[in-house]
């Protein structure tokens, strides 16, 4: 039962990482395809920067803590 939890939890969370980070990826090109008059492209990277490293980061954490709790038998 434990085992089909985690299972479905990790699909969960990885099915939610990829689309944070296609959502992401696209806000991020579109931005960089507007005009330079409605935001700067050099105003883009310190926006969107910190915003991948924490939600990635945090993900990965979270499936990382779930396979090594996984093993605690």
């Amino acid at each position: 039962m434990i085992e089909k939890l985690t299972f479905w939890v990790t699909i969960m969370v990885t099915v939610t990482l990829c689309l944070v980070v296609n959502a992401m990826v696209g806000v991020f090109l579109y931005g960089l395809f507007l005009p330079n008059s409605v935001i700067d492209n050099k105003d883009i990277f310190p926006i969107i920067g910190p915003s991948f490293q924490t939600i990635i980061g945090g993900f990965i954490g979270l499936i990382t803590g779930i396979k090594i709790g996984q093993n605690d038998d």
